[in-house]
């Protein structure tokens, strides 16, 4: 388990986030366009992840409130075959399935999303992460903070909960 200090926030300047990043020469793995499928589990929330860059199977708790916020994320790395998939849709109930398109950048140790999520729109995620718990969440915070006035996010634009729960609310 590692932790994460993450906000996510609706934005209408991801071409400017995008300069911004590209300026300071991040590093762009690429974009990828992802399927989350979310599980119904008696604790936190349980997604499988299937890209063209990232598969995995995802535990992870946090919080639903504004601001930047620690998740604490077990993640799998898994084939991108179906037949995990398959396994989980059997035993696990499907609580909402989630497609966008995710642009992946990386600065040291903070990952950058640009998605555009079908059914929603466009977003900004920032995840300062600590792998080996060498940062602590001090120097987390500081630096999603950091990333949050760098890309004029507003307090107004931030988002406490995930892409699967605005998609229920949005169909409910």
């Amino acid at each position: 388990m590692h932790l994460n200090i993450e906000i996510k926030a609706r934005s209408n300047n991801t071409s400017f986030i995008r300069n911004y990043l590209l300026k300071q020469q991040a590093d762009h793995p690429g974009i990828d366009h992802q399927t989350d499928t979310y599980f119904d589990v008696p604790h936190g929330r349980m997604k499988l992840r299937e890209g063209n860059i990232e598969n995995a199977l995802i535990h992870y708790h946090r919080e639903n409130k504004s601001g930047p916020k620690a998740s604490h994320v077990i993640l799998y790395p898994t084939d991108p075959s179906k037949k995990l998939k398959e396994m989980l849709i059997s035993a696990l109930n499907v609580k909402a399935i989630v497609k966008k398109k995710r642009e992946i950048y990386f600065i040291d140790n903070v990952k950058f999303h640009i998605d555009e999520v079908d059914g929603l729109g466009s977003f900004i995620e920032i995840e300062a992460i600590d792998q080996r718990g060498t940062i602590g969440q001090q120097k987390l915070e500081q630096q999603c903070k950091f990333y949050m006035s760098e890309f004029r996010i507003e307090e107004k634009d931030l988002v406490t909960v995930s892409y699967s729960d605005l998609l229920w609310k949005s169909s409910h």
